[in-house]
């Protein structure tokens, strides 16, 4: 008698987390939740701006509040502040909604679309961060 071969269908096997590597695909960034230092969920990310010709990852857009994108703004919210926490299976940030909430903002329409430069560093200078491009 042959031994049975397992399942190769994706469809039933469980979804499989691999921690072992640094990189991760935009794709599962997208979506990725976003909690405080104090364990408060701020918000989704919506995308991630990155540098075309460095590859550096300049921001990632955060979606706040509203319901189901309605009624949610987007804040640009520099890459350096975000830390993946396996814990949490997101982001976690050393802000509060009330931070956030003042933090410069945009439309969802306008966050796939790289901000000018005096945006950007009016967002540093808000986040108290250097520019993603460098001094």
């Amino acid at each position: 008698m042959a031994p049975q071969q397992e399942s190769t269908d994706s469809s039933t096997q469980p979804e499989q987390v691999d921690y072992g590597h640094s990189l991760i695909s935009s794709r599962r960034v997208e979506g990725t939740p976003v909690f405080s230092t104090k364990n408060e969920k701020l918000g989704t990310i919506h995308s991630v701006m990155i540098g075309k010709r460095t590859g550096t990852v300049a921001y990632a857009v955060l979606e706040f509040g509203g319901f189901m994108g309605v009624g949610s703004k987007v804040h640009p919210v520099p890459w350096s502040l975000l830390t993946y926490d396996i814990d949490h299976d997101g982001y976690v940030v050393e802000m509060t909604r009330d931070q956030l909430a003042k933090a410069p903002a945009m439309t969802l329409d306008e966050s796939d679309r790289p901000i000018d430069r005096q945006y950007q560093e009016q967002l540093n200078s808000y986040w108290g961060t250097m520019p993603w491009w460098g001094l």
